[in-house]
């Protein structure tokens, strides 16, 4: 047994919350009601909601991980179908619709809420375009909607952190796309390609310079060099995660923790037929993995 960090425990509890966002059924009819029809026009105006009505080059560097031209299809285009304030109107929307569901009945909400949200408070926004975009955003008043604005401050917060880690490790968008499906054995390419919008040459180019960089070996597998980078990044991720739990203390975490997880746990099982296999929904954890 693997002892888990707070941060990554914390993590495991969040992301469920969060990623009703794009997943959902019902958060999907949301963006389709306020007239975005196909999953990637509202995936991207929720998204980048936040940051305003901003077209594809922000967002390519923000994104990290999907192809430059997939980005360009849907900004600024997606701005001509609907506001940034009424996408931010919609995602919220459409989370509560799930929320209110796989929530009834469990007790704490209210403080489940109010602790993460102090932590989402406690985020740092220097170089966290994405995780400062939305703490900067007015907070609803119903507990439900903090709950879920507090995991989706969180959630960025995080991601932002880790595309420092592959920045300093020296993996380009393509190349962590690439070197993730690798600790799959290829398995996920076939649909993780596509979904970041990356060409065959441009795949397999970013194969090739893995390669050469000694990350991967001549059958594609990661290399004990690439282990040992894997290691490092997912630490350096909790590392620059940590502010808010150390923030928040030990007693308030483990409160938190304990309210968010039959909340999580609920949320992943009405997730685990919809999200994507190589994105790899976390389990909800209590400490141990």
């Amino acid at each position: 047994m693997t002892e888990l960090s707070t941060e990554r425990r914390m993590w495991s509890l969040f992301e469920p919350v969060h990623g009703v966002t794009y997943f959902a059924p019902q958060a999907l009819r949301a963006f389709e009601e306020a007239g975005l029809r196909g999953f990637w026009r509202g995936y991207f105006a929720g998204r980048c909601a936040p940051l305003g009505a901003v077209a594809a080059g922000p967002v390519i560097g923000a994104f990290y991980g999907f192809a430059p031209a997939m980005v360009h299809r849907a900004l600024p285009d997606v701005w001509t179908r609907i506001t940034p304030e009424a996408a931010l109107a919609a995602r919220l929307a459409g989370a509560r619709r799930v929320l209110e569901v796989a929530t009834a009945g469990l007790p704490g909400l209210e403080e489940a809420a109010g602790l993460l949200r102090t932590a989402a408070q406690a985020t740092e926004p220097h170089g966290r375009v994405l995780g400062a975009a939305n703490a900067a955003l007015p907070w609803p008043d119903e507990p439900l909607d903090v709950l879920w604005q507090a995991s989706t401050i969180l959630r960025e917060h995080r991601g932002d952190g880790h595309i420092a880690a592959l920045l300093v490790e020296g993996l380009d968008g393509c190349e962590s796309m690439v070197w993730r499906d690798a600790f799959t054995g290829g398995a996920a390419r076939a649909t993780a390609q596509p979904a970041r919008g990356w060409t065959d040459e441009e795949w397999d180019a970013a194969r090739g310079r893995l390669h050469q960089r000694g990350y991967l070996d001549g059958e594609g597998s990661p290399t004990e060099k690439s282990q040992w980078a894997y290691r490092t990044i997912e630490e350096t991720t909790d590392q620059l995660a940590a502010g808010p739990w150390q923030a928040l203390g030990p007693e308030a975490t483990e409160r938190c923790a304990a309210l968010l997880t039959p909340i999580a746990t609920r949320m992943a099982e009405q997730l685990a037929k919809f999200y994507p296999v190589w994105l790899q929904l976390p389990t909800p954890a209590r400490d141990a993995s």
